[in-house]
């Protein structure tokens, strides 16, 4: 927001630093600080500013001297640098120094706006990385799970209520959010934990074999059953069970769980020994349920046993301050996997990353980072190392937000989609200011945090 951003002002001409305040403040909307000195800059910069606007020619200490001390103890702060000369030389040396940009007077506004604001956004974007890469070191994590977001810090709690007990959990998510993660957190911070942790996956095994799979079977029992075996929920006797995709499970094999999580018994396929499950029962599904049931596509009693306990897992374009996190972190594990020397990712890179909406959800972040890896010929990872999809993605964005509406349209987004959309927008141009982006959008802060509640979108 523009308004919170504070811009320090060096010009010992009062005319032109009051010139320059006034396109700051009034303007373009930033708060500023005017100094007549480089030595007086300096003594204040115990409150750092977002930006430092520097004429060259100062009194006492000149500019390139001011611009040298800022670099030394604030390498990050952009410093515009501001000349009546303007000689190609200094321009060159201030640049070399570490200045953002450099102007002549009398200065082009329009493309000192432009400039400025690109400044603070690449130093925004700087400072979350280098956050982000603190946090990389010393992460909040849950078993290997990797955050940094309040949303998942609720999972968390779930996770912490449900981990020392026998309740059925039920973990919702969409694909690539990272339910099999969840599951093994529940189970291996929990009272099971020295017991096995054995996982199914439901939609990967083909109907006539998951029985068998789930509760083994006798010798003999059918074509190709040369020799006993024992099945899944045996397996995992004393641990946890994880049905994972539990939405795809044949109509026929629900009745059969349902009676195993009710009576903790089963017998093998062909068998009539009644064999007990001491098992935790975990699933998992990126299907809605709730619709299968009302379909008649899942059982409505199956349903309320799993669901005792829901964990829902937000997918990754919901809690965007994990995307650069997660980024390194791969980016760290794939250079080392492939012997590889520590690659950077460049700015661009960075921000169409951010921009992403992450269908594929954290699996496919992690794939587009290998892919990055191996693409990537230099030291940096560039825009053209990402997939193309991800590249695009805010062209398209903008090519849809940029077509109007007509009669003569065969298609009509739909008014809640436009709603959240818009919501989306305010918050990315005010840059997560809640009450500004309410202003803008002219409505109130109660429906504001409504609609965001409502939609689930995090500032």
């Amino acid at each position: 927001m523009a308004q919170e951003r504070l811009i320090y002002i060096v010009d010992d001409e009062e005319t032109i630093a009051r010139l320059l305040e006034h396109w700051v403040t009034k303007k373009w909307g930033y708060q500023s600080h005017v100094f007549p000195s480089g030595e007086a800059c300096l003594e204040s910069l115990n409150v750092l500013p977002d930006l430092v606007l520097l004429d060259i020619m100062l009194p006492g200490i000149g500019g390139v001297d001011t611009l040298k001390e800022i670099k030394q103890h604030h390498p990050e702060l952009p410093v515009i640098m501001l000349s009546a000369q303007g000689k190609v030389d200094v321009a060159i040396e201030t640049l070399k120094l570490g200045a953002t940009d450099y102007f002549s007077k009398p200065v082009d506004f329009a493309k000192l706006e432009v400039s400025i604001k690109n400044a603070i956004q690449s130093h925004d974007l700087a400072r979350e990385v280098s956050r982000l890469r603190e946090a990389v070191e010393k992460p909040v994590h849950f078993d290997n799970i990797l955050t940094d977001s309040g949303a998942m810090q609720e999972v968390f709690k779930l996770v912490h209520k449900v981990k020392d007990n026998d309740i059925c959990v039920l973990v919702l998510g969409e694909s690539g959010t990272g339910k099999e993660l969840i599951a093994r957190a529940i189970h291996y911070n929990g009272i099971r934990k020295n017991g096995p942790f054995t996982v199914v996956n439901c939609a990967s095994i083909p109907r006539d074999l998951l029985e068998s799979e789930l509760f083994g079977h006798e010798k003999g029992s059918f074509t190709g059953a040369y020799q006993r075996r024992i099945g899944k929920f045996e397996q995992a006797n004393g641990g946890t069970l994880f049905l994972d995709e539990i939405g795809e499970l044949d109509p026929s094999l629900q009745s059969k769980l349902l009676r195993v999580i009710q009576s903790r018994q089963f017998e093998r396929v062909g068998g009539n020994e009644t064999l007990t499950a001491d098992v935790r029962l975990v699933s998992a599904t990126n299907r809605d349920l709730v619709k299968a049931v009302a379909q008649k596509e899942f059982r409505e009693d199956l349903y309320f046993r799993l669901a005792t306990f829901p964990i829902m897992l937000p997918p990754l374009r919901e809690r965007r301050s994990d995307i650069l996190l997660l980024a390194e972190h791969f980016l760290k594990h794939f250079c080392e996997e492939v012997s590889k020397p520590n690659l950077g990712i460049s700015k661009k890179a960075l921000r169409l990353l951010y921009d992403y909406a992450w269908p594929g959800n954290v699996r496919e972040l992690q794939n587009a980072i290998q892919r990055a890896v191996l693409m990537a010929d230099g030291n940096t990872i560039n825009e053209k190392d990402l997939p193309l999809a991800v590249v695009t993605f805010g062209s398209r964005e903008e090519n849809d937000a940029a077509s109007p509406l007509s009669i003569g349209e065969e298609t009509i987004r739909p008014l809640e989609k436009v709603k959240e959309e818009s919501i989306r927008q305010a918050l990315k141009i005010t840059e997560g200011n809640i009450v500004e982006a309410a202003r803008k959008l002219k409505i109130g802060r109660a429906t504001m945090y409504r609609l965001m509640k409502k939609f689930k979108i995090e500032a």
